[in-house]
């Protein structure tokens, strides 16, 4: 069977294309009660799960764990603020590729410097500076997935015509984990270190 890597290719940055994040003019002026946090999350998440039809983006439990294990501040009489959507934003990207603890390091000063501040610099400010770093940085992220998968190509060049397509494949996957393997790396290690200096003070 042929694998038809040109189309993949395709749909993968037409998908980057339409990939969009919570926006906070989006995120009700309100605070909500758990069902409505998982029902709005649900709704705005729902193209980035890998089988929109069965993944839950966010559940009860999963929002109940991240409080408990102090990831997410206490809602506030069962209700969560707009804050509490944007944490929850944060640790919903980060978990695909962190572990509970290091999104923990890196949000428990976010949180205890900016939850809930109403003066000055706040989290929304934040959110909304990093995401519209993200924008700024999907143009050149395409260019380096198509200079990957150009490279998958010309690796699988000379394989029989059988091999081939599982080859370019096989490559493109491999190079990409590659590229996330050493980022994910780099990411631990500034985590290490900002714990280290943290304990040390």
């Amino acid at each position: 069977m042929r694998i038809d890597t040109d189309n993949l290719l395709e749909s993968i940055l037409e998908n980057l294309s339409k990939m969009s994040h919570v926006k906070t003019e989006d995120i009700p002026n309100i605070e909500l009660y758990m069902d409505q946090v998982t029902t709005f999350m649900d709704k705005e998440l729902r193209g980035t799960a890998r089988n929109p039809e069965e993944d839950k983006v966010l559940t009860k439990t999963m929002i109940n764990n991240y409080a408990k294990n102090k990831l997410l501040p206490a809602p506030n009489k069962k209700k969560y603020s707009k804050d509490h959507i944007l944490m929850l934003t944060f640790i919903y990207y980060f978990k695909g590729f962190l572990s509970i603890s290091d999104i923990q390091s890196i949000l428990d000063p976010l949180s205890e410097r900016y939850f809930g501040k109403t003066e000055g610099k706040n989290l929304e400010e934040i959110y909304n500076q990093v995401f519209r770093m993200e924008k700024q940085q999907m143009e050149a992220i395409k260019e380096d997935i198509q200079q990957k998968f150009e490279l998958a190509k010309k690796n699988a060049e000379g394989e029989k015509e059988e091999d081939a397509a599982f080859m370019e494949l096989f490559s493109f996957i491999a190079l990409l984990s590659f590229d996330v393997y050493i980022k994910k790396m780099l990411i631990e290690k500034m985590i290490d270190d900002f714990q280290e200096k943290k304990e040390e003070k």
